[in-house]
């Protein structure tokens, strides 16, 4: 015959459990304490590369973009505000203010023709011609990144991939299936009609 835990076996155990309980809060506090010293560190680490690098992050479009790359991995939007410190320290929020006026201009004015979905290479022309050769150089990932940041504000300022084309839908609808397809068929023969889209889907 089994005999039971006594009391004194119960209060022992229970003693252990809060033991443990205690000591596993106080390792889970001190690793919290020490990612956030990490982190710390690590951002110090950034803003010191960010202001070594500064004219080169704002005149390369190139390096811009691995520099947005790396900061979007380890969840940091330089981005994030005008008042941020990310833009005091690299300017980024003049930039990307600028160029995103840049981006609804150009789709207000070929709205009409395109109705409101404008080629990301067909945008990156007109900004960098509308910007001359004096400003600093504009990549599509800076497009890219302004447009995210229009996105915020309605108004269907979105990236949409039609086929294998990376396209800016500057109205506030969603491109539904029929849409998708018409603008495939467009794109392969660069109009579409009723006639054609019956022959190609039946």
């Amino acid at each position: 015959m089994r005999r039971r835990p006594g009391i004194a076996g119960l209060q022992r155990g229970a003693q252990a459990r809060e033991h443990y309980k205690s000591l596993g809060e106080h390792v889970q506090a001190v690793k919290l304490e020490h990612m956030r010293s990490q982190l710390a560190q690590f951002k110090a680490s950034l803003e010191q590369f960010a202001i070594s690098h500064r004219e080169e992050i704002r005149r390369s479009p190139e390096f811009r973009a691995q520099f947005h790359t790396m900061c979007a991995n380890i969840g940091v939007d330089p981005l994030a505000s005008n008042k941020g410190a990310w833009a005091q320290l690299l300017g980024f929020g003049d930039f990307y203010s600028e160029l995103g006026v840049q981006v609804i201009e150009a789709c207000l004015a070929t709205r009409s023709h395109n109705g409101g979905m404008l080629d990301l290479d067909t945008l990156h022309r007109m900004v960098e011609r509308r910007r001359g050769s004096a400003a600093d150089p504009v990549s599509r990932d800076d497009l890219r990144q302004a447009i995210k940041k229009l996105s915020v504000l309605g108004g269907g300022f979105q990236m949409v991939k039609v086929g294998g084309r990376r396209m800016v839908q500057s109205v506030p609808k969603e491109l539904d299936r029929d849409g998708a397809t018409l603008m495939d068929a467009a794109q392969v023969q660069g109009y579409g009609s009723e006639a054609h889209l019956q022959a190609q889907l039946g």
